[in-house]
């Protein structure tokens, strides 16, 4: 029994799932935004791919079955597929987290509260080559939280960036921009950058993002499609806190006029951030109507998902992704 764009959404709407034992040699523990400390596997169905947290008490429990994996629903089938194993956190790619800790202090974001290590430039590279060695190694995506100032991680990634082309894959950065952040990184040798405006909505974004500037963000990922070009600059828009779905259509308009692609990712309330972020249950019908709608923008702007090379809407775990997905 296949999955499709519907059924990922109400897995993704669950948050997790049950695992039996042989399931347990897959997981893997993310290091980066939200879910930051939480294990979790991928499973592929359909041709649709998604990420499962593992969760003692959820509707959904995922099962061996000789060479499959079913997710049952309360019980029932819902889905038959197989297990997918991260090169570096996901399919496909080596994605790497460089600082677990940043000074900053979004309040939906359980880093901050983590403050996991700082991984040096000989860790990393190690990380890569070993990566690089694996069947199906695609490309090299990094991301980053800002463990003293966003222009020394500016520095650290793009002398990481500089010494892996020689991999001769394509690199992706995720950080917070600074003025000349897309000069250096493609100087460096990124092909893509995502820089996350994280919440559409001002008000909300001033509650939840402290010292940090909603204006500067879309400024920067404006400013970086003059240099790598469209379809290849992103940006996650979190969805479940509190905003609109009107004010979420309004602004993917707004960013793929600039030849900017969103990541609409669902938000996952940490236990480390109880009560410090109003978040809500996110429907899966919600997810979908909302990636129709962008699906559509895209496609009105030109504008191809399927065009990227690294990061998220290659991996497409977490989200219902535009010309992949639907």
């Amino acid at each position: 029994m296949p999955m499709d764009a519907k059924k990922k959404a109400e897995l993704i709407e669950e948050g997790g799932v049950e695992v039996d034992g042989p399931i347990l040699s897959h997981l893997s523990r993310s290091t980066a935004g939200p879910g930051a400390g939480l294990e979790s596997f991928f499973f592929n169905s359909g041709g649709h791919r998604v990420r499962l947290g593992v969760r003692k008490s959820s509707r959904f429990k995922a099962c061996s079955h000789g060479e499959e994996i079913v997710i049952l629903k309360d019980g029932k089938e819902f889905a038959s597929g197989r297990i997918e194993d991260a090169i570096a956190h996901c399919p496909e790619q080596v994605y790497v987290t460089i600082s677990e800790r940043c000074v900053f202090d979004c309040k939906y974001c359980p880093v901050p509260k983590l403050q996991g290590r700082v991984k040096g430039f000989e860790e990393v590279m190690e990380l890569v080559e070993n990566g690089s060695k694996r069947p199906g190694f695609k490309a090299i995506s990094i991301t980053s939280g800002v463990w003293k100032s966003p222009e020394e991680e500016l520095c650290r990634v793009a002398r990481l960036v500089k010494e892996m082309v020689k991999y001769n894959v394509p690199i992706g950065v995720s950080i917070y921009p600074t003025d000349n952040s897309s000069e250096v990184l493609r100087e460096a040798g990124a092909r893509e950058v995502k820089y996350n405006v994280e919440t559409v909505d001002p008000n909300i974004f001033e509650k939840v993002c402290p010292g940090l500037s909603l204006e500067y963000i879309k400024k920067a990922l404006e400013h970086a499609v003059s240099l790598f070009g469209r379809n290849h600059v992103f940006t996650n828009i979190l969805v479940g806190l509190g905003e609109s779905d009107e004010d979420v259509i309004l602004a993917v308009e707004e960013l793929a006029d600039k030849g900017i692609i969103p990541i609409l990712r669902k938000v996952n309330p940490h236990p480390l951030r109880a009560g410090e972020a109003c978040t809500e249950n996110v429907r899966g019908e919600r997810l979908l109507r909302l990636a129709e709608a962008e699906r559509r923008i895209l496609d009105k702007h030109g504008l191809r998902a399927d065009l990227a090379l690294t990061g998220c809407l290659v991996c497409t775990g977490c989200d219902i992704t535009p010309h992949r997905d639907i």
